[in-house]
């Protein structure tokens, strides 16, 4: 290894190093002047605080500081007619099941929670499936009235019922301009969920993961385009996968599904359930069978996962498991819940068209001069 050769001191730098050192050993401070103020940094601001440990939304899975959800539920049950749309406030809810119902319809029992909206509606009259879906809310139901056997069978559960037309509605339900009767009864849920403060929060009902590429579906489904589901021949609605806004974008019978808001009703989860369908209270009314088990897709980030679902009583919430046993976890946001009848519908995943590269010498390859002009 080569050194460098050390450069010898010269007597006149020497002689500089001395003098600059005897000078320092006669200099004196002065005791009256007062050394500098020093101010202590960082080590204790009386403002900080620790971070709050932030918790799941009950029913949509965002993250929220404790504590800051503690109002309870409302669930409706929400006409899908034609007449009815477009429905108002369905575009904020947090859970969103549709049912088979007479005649071939649909409609719908909507739950909001974390984003209660001033109004909501056109409401309709409850089914004989609604108690086994909203029982393990808790919180709040708003509906029309129905069958004598269906309203004392949702007057059964463990949740407030406000009816239309009963005393204790007079103020929250009314009859609302621009709909045809019995598609206009609207409900002033802001104000219908603060009169009832004092229920508690609903229990959370599915697993979340942290985001969208942490969900089971994006994790370990098949990347998917569009989900078609048939509940009738009058109702078969679909979902097309936008990764623009990264949300399935609904449609119904071919024509995109607009909310009250003018925009296309979305999802950040679509989870499709095969029932089964049981006329048991009435020849012409059918009933989704819940309290038991079967098959059904989760998707999620344009994609889907097959899964098992069960529910073991009427208060417990719908369990989600994927092929191996592993618990189905969605991504935070709105979530859809299909209940297609397994005798009658079906539900088709379709998978995104194939991206063909194009061939060298192929017409728009950049390195194809293309045909002479002229």
């Amino acid at each position: 290894m080569r050194t460098r050769p050390r450069t010898p001191l010269r007597a006149g730098g020497l002689a500089a190093v001395l003098l600059a050192a005897g000078a320092l050993a006669g200099c004196v401070f002065d005791a009256a002047v007062p050394p500098p103020a020093v101010t202590p940094t960082g080590a204790f601001d009386a403002d900080y605080s620790e971070p709050v440990a932030l918790v799941p939304a009950p029913l949509r899975g965002t993250l929220v500081e404790p504590g800051a959800l503690q109002n309870p539920s409302l669930a409706a049950k929400i006409d899908n007619h034609e007449d009815a749309r477009p429905q108002i406030g369905l575009e904020q809810a947090d859970l969103v099941f549709e049912e088979l119902v007479e005649g071939g319809l649909t409609r719908y029992v909507a739950v909001w929670q974390s984003d209660v909206p001033e109004l909501i509606g056109p409401v309709r009259s409850i089914r004989p499936m609604d108690p086994d879906i909203i029982s393990p809310l808790g919180g709040i139901v708003a509906y029309s009235g129905g069958q004598e056997q269906f309203v004392d069978m949702m007057l059964a559960t463990p949740v407030y019922n406000a009816i239309h037309g009963e005393a204790d509605t007079q103020e929250t339900f009314y009859r609302i301009d621009g709909y045809d009767s019995p598609h206009d009864v609207v409900v002033k849920a802001s104000e219908l969920v603060a009169e009832h403060a004092q229920l508690a929060p609903p229990a959370q009902q599915f697993a979340y993961s942290a985001d969208v590429l942490s969900s089971s579906a994006a994790v370990d489904g098949e990347p998917t385009a569009t989900l078609s589901l048939v509940f009738s021949d009058s109702r078969f609605p679909s979902w097309q996968w936008d990764e623009a806004s990264s949300s399935f974008l609904r449609s119904q019978e071919g024509e995109p599904d607009l909310g009250s808001t003018g925009a296309q009703l979305a999802a950040t989860n679509v989870v499709s359930l095969l029932v089964n369908e049981v006329y048991d209270y009435d020849e012409e009314v059918p009933r989704a069978v819940l309290v038991t088990s079967g098959e059904g897709w989760a998707s999620t980030g344009g994609k889907t996962v097959h899964l098992r679902w069960s529910k073991d009583a009427a208060a417990s919430p719908i369990r989600l498991v994927d092929d191996a046993g592993g618990t189905i976890r969605l991504a935070p946001g709105s979530t859809w819940v299909e209940l297609v009848p397994r005798e009658a519908g079906s539900v088709t995943v379709t998978a995104p068209e194939p991206v063909v590269e194009p061939a060298p010498g192929d017409a728009g390859d950049p390195g194809d001069p293309g045909d002479p002009v002229g």
